[in-house]
């Protein structure tokens, strides 16, 4: 479970990332909440602000080793490492589709996390 704190620093992310690409909160909370319909190039690369400020990323390649310290203790490594086996490997046009569709990976298989 995410603290306080934390939750708080990823809402501050998110609001910066929106700011930046240019989309409404009401994109970024759908996002978020696992709503794909949107296909906006703006939200694909909100996505990319997101992972990359959460360092995640790096110029739009998954950083497997950032993954696992941040999400391994709050989920468990083996259940993270089972994730990243099936999602970690996915890359799209641009660095903003590859950000989306590891997003989209991560959040479509997080019942196993």
């Amino acid at each position: 479970e995410l603290s306080p704190a934390q939750k708080a620093e990823i809402r501050e992310r998110a609001k910066a990332c929106a700011e930046q690409e240019g989309i409404s909160k009401e994109q970024a909370i759908a996002l978020r909440s696992g709503n794909f319909q949107d296909t906006d190039p703006k939200v694909k690369c909100f996505a990319n602000c997101f992972l990359e400020r959460t360092g995640f990323e790096s110029n739009g390649v998954i950083q497997p080793n950032e993954v696992l310290a941040k999400l391994g203790p709050l989920f468990g490594e083996q259940k993270v490492k089972a994730v990243q086996a099936k999602c970690d490997s996915i890359k799209g046009a641009d660095k903003c589709a590859t950000s989306y569709e590891l997003y989209k990976c991560y959040y479509n298989n997080q019942a196993q996390i």
